[in-house]
């Protein structure tokens, strides 16, 4: 009996030593190496370097604030833009602290001088809180805020939003955006004025 328990078993254990190494490190292993070759930005994070010092990443939203800034969607992400924290507020539609955050939200956005109808964006959290990309409305809405604290014309700015904007892949897949660290980098670019 116990001959053939030693039998079976012995098997059993060599599979599963087997498969482990082919599912748990040879097969990560030549998945991160390909990727390495044919990816290598992505495949790091991409990340975003200016002389030598990162930046920030396209894939995480950062907390811009400054009159001179787009700002990003709000974040849920611990203290706000804390990719350790990465998550969304999971309050029901129908919440009053929901409500309550949206129209603070909308009070900030109108003082800020936003007159025009508020993108949803612009007031409510995505699913991590660290959504780098707004709509494209969302990034217009901001123009004239950016354009007055930067010293430049609207239609600069105007213009600025225009080429930061990304169209669906073919055509299909996904929504068009503008990629908040992106565009701000492009405005910092362009603007002979310190933000404020």
């Amino acid at each position: 009996m116990l001959t053939e328990i030693r039998s079976a078993l012995r098997p059993a254990i060599v599979l599963l030593l087997l498969l482990a190494g082919i599912t748990g490190l040879a097969f990560p292993a030549v998945i991160t190496g390909i990727a390495q070759v044919v990816f290598p930005a992505q495949a790091n994070g991409s990340l975003i370097v200016d002389d030598g010092k990162v930046v920030g990443s396209e894939l995480i939203a950062q907390g811009f604030t400054g009159a001179g800034y787009f700002h990003p969607r709000p974040s849920a992400a611990g203290k706000g833009y804390d990719a350790s924290a990465s998550s969304a507020s999971n309050l029901a539609p129908g919440s009053k602290d929901l409500r309550d955050a949206i129209a603070t939200r909308v009070a900030e956005a109108r003082a800020q001088g936003m007159t025009r109808d508020i993108p949803a964006d612009l007031v409510t959290t995505s699913a991590s809180g660290l959504d780098p990309d707004l709509s494209p409305e969302a990034a217009f809405s901001q123009v004239a805020r950016v354009a007055k604290a930067r010293g430049m014309s609207e239609t600069a700015i105007y213009a600025l939003v225009k080429d930061a904007i990304s169209y669906p892949a073919l055509g299909l897949i996904g929504d068009p955006h503008v990629n908040v660290l992106m565009l701000n980098r492009q405005v910092d670019r362009s603007s002979a004025k310190s933000p404020r």
